[in-house]
This record gives structure tokens, C-alpha cells and sequence, in this order.
């Protein structure tokens, strides 16, 4: 009777998946594997700047494509498809002979991480790739897709991304500072008359 059970409710959750990949696949016009081999299995977080708001504020995930047309339809299914990302666009150029980025802005929450697994995993579909495949580059390091281990490493409050980011910002100051022979101080916001000065000489 268990075994009986077992198998249906198997039977009901391939079929619920089935009927999952066939709903997403119609509603954004794509074939199952359309972008095998198209996308690389990488995606970067934090790594460029937010168009739409504060980096503070707002998580900008990366993904690299290999033609412009594969980076429009992915444009197109990030939008069309999740109503927590507020934007998801191409790059102007290209960033090395026939490739794209593609960005994915969401707001910077404790969800990240778990929604980077969701479009991965949902990709698959269209790319044939698990998540097990790709890698999540976090400051130049690399990271399994895992959700525990992109809590540690992504910074998902908007108020420690600012305090963090401006340490960072006032090391690089200060480095300035002391090649430029000057006394390293205290900064808050831009440098100061001194560093400006020392900035436009150097041509920085």
C-alpha cells in the first residue's frame, strides 16, 4: 500500500514539473534547451554598478551570454517571469568578441540568495544546466550555488553594504593620501581639496 502511494505521489510530482517547464517555456516563447551552450555557467554578484538605484540598495547580479540575440530573449524571460526583479537589461556593447552581459537587479534583502538558486534552477530548462554546474562569483572569489554559503559571502543589508563599502572607499582614499605624501585623515563622502588636487595632477 506505502509502495502504491509512493509511486503516485512520484507520478504527481513529475507531472507537476512537467506541467511547471511547459507553462514557463509557452509563456516566454522558448523551446526546451533554446540556449544550451549559450550562456556560461557563471553569474557575478555586485560586481557592476545598479542603474536604477544605490548599490546599497540593490543587488546586480551578472550573466554572461554568447550572442546579442540570446541576451534579449534572456532579457525578456528575467522580466517577464519574476515580479520580484526590478530590472533586468543587456549590455551596450559587447564585452569580448561575440559576448554580452546580461544584468538582474533585485532589491538587497536576506532572499537573494535563495532567489540566485531560483534562476539557476530555472534555467535549466533552457540550458540544460543544474545548479550544481555553475559558480557564483562573490569579490573575485568563487562559490558553489549554494544557498548557505551565499548568505556569508553576499552582503544582504543595505545599511552594512553602506558601512562596509565605505571602509573600503576610505582605505583607497587614504592609500592615495599617503602617495601623494599627505597625512592619512579621518573621511567621510568625497576626498578633500588636498587629494582633489593631487587627483588632477595625477590625471586619476
Amino acid at each position: 500500500m506505502l509502495t502504491q502511494w509512493a509511486a503516485a505521489w512520484e507520478c504527481h510530482l513529475l507531472r507537476h514539473q512537467y506541467n511547471m517547464t511547459k507553462k514557463i517555456l509557452i509563456t516566454e516563447g522558448l523551446d526546451f534547451k533554446d540556449m544550451e551552450g549559450q550562456i556560461e555557467p557563471t553569474v557575478s554578484v555586485d560586481e557592476y554598478e545598479s542603474k536604477l538605484g544605490e548599490n546599497k540598495d540593490l543587488v546586480t547580479l551578472a550573466f554572461t551570454v554568447k550572442s546579442k540575440q540570446v541576451g534579449e530573449d534572456l532579457v525578456d524571460w528575467f522580466e517577464r517571469g519574476y515580479d520580484w526583479i526590478i530590472d533586468a537589461s543587456l549590455s551596450e556593447g559587447e564585452i569580448e568578441v561575440g559576448k554580452y552581459l546580461v544584468f538582474v537587479e533585485m532589491n538587497r534583502r536576506s532572499t537573494v540568495p535563495g532567489r540566485i538558486l531560483e534562476l539557476i534552477s530555472d534555467l535549466k530548462t533552457l540550458t540544460g544546466m543544474k545548479p550544481t554546474e555553475w559558480t557564483i562569483q562573490v569579490e573575485d572569489e568563487d562559490y558553489d550555488a549554494d544557498e548557505d554559503v551565499l548568505k556569508q559571502v553576499i552582503i544582504l543589508n543595505p545599511n552594512v553594504y553602506k558601512d562596509t563599502k565605505g571602509e573600503e572607499e576610505e582605505e583607497e582614499i587614504n592609500e592615495m593620501r599617503h602617495r601623494a605624501g599627505l597625512d592619512t585623515v579621518k573621511l567621510h563622502g568625497e576626498p578633500d581639496s588636498e587629494l582633489k588636487a593631487f587627483i588632477s595632477m595625477a590625471g586619476l
